[in-house]
């Protein structure tokens, strides 16, 4: 209603009449933007007094002539308090004047101002604005009155229609307010703590099980200033079953702080309490399930244990069986291959005694050679087996693979076929491996006969080089590890591996090749020194495409060392009478070393261990040299040749090994002045270490 008359223009209606000129007076309210409607009665004063009207300006003698002739206010309704400026000629010197002005005028005229003839143009706007004022402020009052109204109406329906129970009560638990459900749990008006006989309707339990007693029910606590939060009761109504509850309760307080009452809420938390039982019951089920379950997984477990325990031995019996194989494999293998060497050496000394019996030396040179053929095809084929073993002694050292490879190159074509054709790519970049360049040759040799065997009908072998980053992603994909290498590719468009033999080429003995024709121990000598020094293989092959296997060698830092190659013949009278200590438990090697080293001009003295060389080594004035084998009985050859050092300091020391697990790398088990040589070897090649041992000495001075 407020809006409404605020979009109106202010009106105001003057009583005329009563012999009153009230033109001067209208003309002012028209310039200041008032409505003006005019009666001369009290119809028409009636007529038009509705809410839209702000104020009356009349005289007393009109007001009290036309209400006593017209309607009260209360039956107009819309008029009523309505502000009323009396007009009066009555010169008002007391409040007694006032009552006497207003005791001539209607009892319902109750907002009244009197204004006293002649009336000044600014008394008049003044008590204008003042009567708009306060009839704006009767519509604000009306308006607010309405929507408190209908904020009570809208609580009341909501608090009736509430699935909760709500209810204020007094200082004596007395109801004061509630709505229907609260009244289902309190039908006496009376929180049950009052009431004796409905507190027996009501079970409550504390944290420790016990029943609660009345005075410690929500509503007493509420009333004693305790705040109370979800308390569970069971209700026990005349008819039906129980049902459980949940109340809260908070005590309400006056402005001095006094407690005044208590709000309490009433919950049905009946749904909730059997969903928690059935769920109970459901664990209960559930945990027995679950035992059950767990004692038949326990009986399959234990099941399984035995079977697993059953099929790990059979397993073990099977590898022990594929051991055997492979035993049998190398025997076979290995026995045809030495069967046949061995018939080479042991025929043509055969042959040799028979014509030195008959005096016939002509054909000695030709048998010699034959021998010695085989002797060599005997030890390559060790090495191949110390290789697999990855026992085999390696002297890693840097080397640049790309002269290495070039070098290689005139023997890699002789051994391929004219079908096939060599290609290299080198890369300039791919730097230097720490590597033993005689095992590198002789891996990338056998590599090239498999690749030549794979391709009868002609190809092209491709070996390239560069450097590799391995990441832990790509060492994971390749199975080697991070690190950074040299990259020697070695590819073939040959036949390609089948996929199920692809797993397999490793594996000693593996061959695909006729018997007699290979021993399979090519490709493991490969795999075993790679891994030997540090890196790894990959193979990735095609069938019908090709074959590529992938060697990484780990990167060196150092520059590469050039070996030196002999090419005058070696001296084999070079020794000038220097002592040497030969330790050897091998009878028919200790001899073969003594004979050779006397030839060659020096002195010996033999020792079948260390302990016996220990003995002599006192008995000894000077000593220029100790050669002993690695792997003696008691001390071996290097805790030997350190307690030896440490009497005669300086001593160089040169070992020979034919299998030595702790000399597999050499740079590792050599320490300073000591070299090292290899089982078998050649007289020559024993001549020219032993001279390079005792050069290397003499260039620091004697012992």
């Amino acid at each position: 209603m407020t809006a409404d008359i605020l979009s109106d223009a202010r009106r105001l209606l003057i009583g005329t009449g009563c012999g009153v000129d009230f033109s001067r007076l209208v003309q002012l309210l028209d310039e200041e933007g008032y409505e003006l409607a005019f009666c001369s009665d009290s119809e028409s004063l009636f007529q038009q007094m509705d809410y839209r009207v702000g104020a009356v300006i009349a005289t007393d003698q009109f007001l009290a002539s036309a209400m006593a002739n017209g309607p009260t206010v209360a039956e107009q309704g819309d008029g009523a308090d309505i502000p009323f400026i009396v007009v009066t000629d009555t010169q008002s010197e007391s409040r007694a004047d006032f009552l006497a002005v207003k005791k001539r005028l209607p009892e319902w005229v109750a907002d009244l101002v009197i204004l006293e003839q002649p009336i000044r143009p600014a008394a008049l706007l003044s008590t204008v604005a003042m009567a708009w004022r306060s009839r704006l402020r009767q519509f604000e009052i009306a308006d607010r009155l309405v929507e408190l109204a209908e904020q009570q109406a809208t609580l009341e329906s909501l608090v009736e229609h509430l699935p909760v129970g709500i209810c204020l009560i007094d200082t004596n638990g007395t109801t004061v307010l509630s709505n229907p459900t609260y009244e289902r749990y309190v039908p006496n008006r009376r929180i049950p703590s009052s009431d004796g006989r409905d507190a027996q309707r009501w079970v409550g339990l504390d944290s420790l099980g016990q029943r609660i007693p009345p005075d410690q029910f929500a509503g007493a606590r509420a009333l004693r200033g305790e705040m109370v939060e979800g308390a569970d009761f069971r209700y026990y109504p005349d008819d039906g079953p129980e049902l459980w509850t949940r109340v809260n309760a908070v005590p309400l307080y006056d402005s001095q702080g006094e407690i005044r009452g208590a709000a309490l809420v009433v919950i049905d938390i009946n749904a909730e309490k059997q969903n928690e039982e059935m769920l109970r019951r459901f664990n209960d089920d559930l945990e027995f399930q679950v035992k059950a379950r767990t004692r038949a997984l326990e009986e399959a477990l234990e099941k399984l244990t035995l079977e697993s325990q059953e099929r790990a031995r059979t397993e073990d019996q099977l590898r022990q069986s594929m051991k055997m194989d492979a035993v049998g494999q190398l025997t076979g293998g290995i026995a045809h291959d030495f069967n046949n060497m061995l018939t080479g050496v042991i025929g043509a000394l055969d042959l040799m005694r028979l014509r030195i019996g008959r005096q016939q030396y002509g054909d000695l040179d030709r048998y010699m050679t034959a021998a010695h053929t085989s002797a060599s095809r005997a030890a390559a084929l060790t090495q191949r087996l110390l290789a697999f073993s990855r026992r085999q002694s390696l002297e890693a050292r840097t080397v640049s693979v790309n002269p290495l490879i070039l070098s290689l190159s005139d023997l890699l074509k002789r051994t391929l076929t004219e079908r096939i054709k060599l290609e290299l790519q080198l890369d300039d970049g791919a730097g230097l491996a720490l590597v033993d360049p005689n095992q590198l040759e002789n891996a990338l040799l056998n590599l090239s006969i498999n690749a030549r065997d794979a391709m009868p009908d002609g190809g092209i072998l491709a070996i390239a080089t560069s450097r590799a980053d391995i990441d832990e992603t790509e060492a994971a994909r390749l199975g080697g590890h991070r690190g950074r290498y040299v990259s020697i590719r070695v590819s073939d468009t040959g036949v390609g591996i089948p996929e199920p033999v692809l797993g397999k080429i490793f594996e000693p003995f593996f061959t695909t090749k006729p018997l007699g024709q290979g021993t399979g121990l090519g490709l493991s000598m490969v795999y075993g020194f790679v891994q030997q020094s540090s890196g790894f293989v990959s193979v990735t092959s095609e069938e019908g495409a090709g074959t590529l296997i992938t060697l990484y060698i780990p990167l060196a830092q150092s520059p590469a060392v050039e070996n030196g190659s002999i090419t005058a013949s070696v001296d084999l009278t070079s020794g000038r009478g220097q002592t040497i200590l030969v330790v050897e438990d091998d009878d028919s090697v200790r001899l073969l070393l003594a004979a050779a080293l006397e030839d060659f001009g020096y002195q010996v003295h033999l020792a079948e261990d260390g302990q016996q060389a220990l003995s002599l080594l006192d008995g000894l004035r000077t000593l220029d040299l100790l050669i002993t084998d690695v792997g003696l009985p008691g001390l071996n050859g290097r805790q030997l040749a350190e307690i030896i050092q440490q009497k005669r300091p300086d001593l160089p020391v040169l070992f020979i090994s034919g299998y030595a697990e702790n000399a597999a790398i050499r740079s590792e088990f050599l320490g300073a002045g000591m070299s090292m040589m290899t089982k078998p070897f050649t007289l020559e090649h024993l001549a020219e270490t032993v001279s390079a041992a005792l050069d290397a000495q003499a260039e620091t001075g004697a012992i």
